[in-house]
C-alpha cells in the first residue's frame, strides 16, 4: 500500500488553523450598525406615513413628527392632491412618456444589440462606442441644444418632441446590457436558422428575442422608472399644463399651493409613486430573472 502523501508545512498550519470566530461585541456592533441604517432609511417613510393622515392646521400647530389625531383626513388630502395638481392628465402624459419612451428604447437598443453582438460588419466597435458615448456625458449638457433644437423644429412643449427625447435617450444603456447577453448566445443556433432560411430579422425576433426576455423587462422598468421621474427635461422642453409630466405638475403645484401644507403635497407624492411601485410588484420575478443574467 502506496504511503500517504505528507503535507507540506503551508497546508499543516492551515489545518491547524482554528476556525474564525467572531465575538460577542462583533456581532452587536454589526447588529447596530445594520440597525441605524435601518432606522435612516426608514425615518423618511415615518414622516410620509404619519404627514398624510393629518389636516394642514393640525400640522402646522403640532409637532411634525407627532402621530396624527385621525385617519379620515387622508381622503381630503388625497382629493385636494388629485384635483389642484391636476393630476389625471399629468398621470396619463407621464404613463405615455413611460410606457412609448420606454419600450421603443429598449427594442431599437435590443436591434442595435443584436447586430453589435451577431452580425459582422465593419465599424462595430466605432457604432458601439458612438453609442456608448451617450451614458458618459452628464444629461445636463444636452439641455440647450436640445431646447434651441426643439424651438427650431416646432416640436417644444409637444408629447412628440419629449417621446422623442426620451426614447433616444434611453437607447445607450439598454444597448450595453442587452449586448453582452446576446454575445453569451451561442452562434450556431443562428447559422442553424440561416440554414432553414431565416432572415436575419427572423433570427432577431423569433430567436434572440425569446432568450433575453428577462433582461429586457428589467431595462424596461428601470427606463420607465427613470422616465416617470423625470423632472430635469419635463421642466426645460415640456412645461405647458396639457403636456406636464407628473414630476413637472408636482413640483408646480408644490409652489402654487404651499398655503395647503406639506401634508397634501406629500399625499400627492404617494400617488405619483404608485405606478412604478405597481409595475415592480406585477413583473418582479421577470425583473429579478434579468438582474440574474
Amino acid at each position: 500500500m502506496a504511503d500517504a502523501i505528507e503535507n507540506t508545512p503551508f497546508e499543516e498550519a492551515l489545518i491547524r488553523k482554528p476556525p474564525v470566530r467572531r465575538t460577542g461585541f462583533g456581532r452587536r456592533a454589526v447588529f447596530v450598525f445594520a440597525f441605524i441604517c435601518a432606522l435612516a432609511w426608514l425615518a423618511p417613510f415615518y414622516y410620509l406615513a404619519i404627514s398624510i393622515f393629518k389636516t394642514t392646521e393640525e400640522y402646522a400647530h403640532n409637532n411634525p413628527l407627532s402621530l396624527p389625531e385621525g385617519l379620515t383626513p387622508i381622503l381630503s388630502n388625497l382629493e385636494q392632491a388629485w384635483t389642484q395638481a391636476n393630476m389625471a392628465s399629468a398621470f396619463s402624459n407621464s404613463a405615455l412618456y413611460g410606457v412609448v419612451g420606454a419600450g421603443l428604447a429598449v427594442f431599437f437598443a435590443a436591434m442595435a444589440a443584436f447586430a453589435l453582438a451577431r452580425l459582422n460588419f465593419g465599424g462595430k466597435n466605432f457604432w458601439f462606442m458612438l453609442i456608448f458615448l451617450g451614458t458618459i456625458f452628464p444629461f445636463q449638457m444636452y439641455l440647450i441644444p436640445l431646447f434651441f433644437g426643439y424651438q427650431h423644429a416646432g416640436i417644444l412643449n409637444t408629447r412628440w418632441g419629449m417621446l422623442l427625447l426620451y426614447t433616444a435617450i434611453c437607447v445607450p444603456f439598454p444597448t450595453l446590457v442587452l449586448r453582452s447577453h446576446m454575445s453569451q448566445i451561442s452562434r450556431e443556433v443562428d447559422e442553424a436558422a440561416r440554414m432553414d432560411g431565416a432572415q436575419e430579422f427572423r433570427i432577431f425576433w423569433s430567436i434572440i428575442l425569446p432568450n433575453c426576455s428577462g433582461s429586457l423587462v428589467a431595462l424596461f422598468l428601470l427606463q420607465f422608472t427613470w422616465i416617470w421621474n423625470d423632472l430635469l427635461f419635463s421642466m426645460v422642453l415640456g412645461n405647458r399644463p396639457e403636456i406636464r409630466s407628473i414630476m413637472n405638475a408636482l413640483q408646480v403645484f408644490q409652489g402654487n399651493y404651499a398655503a395647503t401644507g406639506p401634508n397634501v403635497a406629500l399625499a400627492a407624492s404617494l400617488l405619483a409613486s404608485i405606478p412604478p411601485l405597481a409595475a415592480f410588484a406585477l413583473l418582479r420575478r421577470h425583473f429579478m430573472e434579468g438582474l440574474k443574467v
